[in-house]
């Protein structure tokens, strides 16, 4: 398969050329491959671990975010309501989204009962979340004196990946926004279509 650089991929995305399919396609997936890359280990709504391919297969076409949320926070479970319609609302306007759940409840099977309702994949509770709030700099308050207090934001709170490396393309401020946060993610930037 050709190998393209992110840089080529933008250009013939931004063209509107003439170039073939087959060579989108392939630039796609060259660009794709090392967002895929930035991902941790990823579980179904049912709590398995999910293979890269089917990871890769989930996420192609879509807008991606991570849900940092707990089950046990009353905001969180308030916002959740307009997030699903919000994902909704995306599908049936052809900007499908794809929302992975970075737990920050008291149990795996608390987190995987939340997923299992919500339909969405998630981080495995432990090194792998915890990496992911350390690196977004999102975590409850609770998780404080594990994760430290150089946080910018508590729960819930989404940051949606750019198609490139995998990178925070927005925040969303749900903590302190509710769902009026969901109106500033770019469902229109080519820069977040995995």
């Amino acid at each position: 398969m050709l190998s393209f650089p992110p840089i080529a991929c933008l250009a013939l995305i931004n063209s509107r050329s003439s170039h073939s399919n087959r060579k989108m396609t392939q630039c796609l997936k060259a660009v794709s491959r090392d967002a895929l890359a930035s991902l941790p280990s990823l579980k179904s709504a049912d709590g398995s671990l999910l293979t890269p391919d089917v990871i890769s297969e989930s996420l192609k076409g879509k807008r991606v975010a991570l849900y940092f949320a707990a089950g046990w926070c009353p905001m969180c479970t308030s916002f959740e309501p307009g997030l699903l319609q919000f994902r909704d609302a995306s599908a049936s306007s052809g900007k499908d989204v794809e929302i992975i759940y970075v737990p920050s409840d008291r149990s795996e099977a608390d987190a995987v009962k939340r997923t299992t309702a919500m339909g969405m994949m998630s981080v495995p509770m432990g090194e792998e979340s915890d990496e992911l709030k350390r690196r977004f700099k999102i975590w409850a308050g609770v998780e404080s004196s594990k994760l430290g207090t150089g946080r910018r934001s508590g729960v819930p709170a989404l940051v949606v990946l750019d198609s490139d490396k995998g990178e925070e393309l927005k925040f969303l401020a749900a903590e302190s926004e509710g769902v009026k946060a969901l109106s500033s993610w770019p469902l229109d930037d080519a820069n977040g279509v995995w």
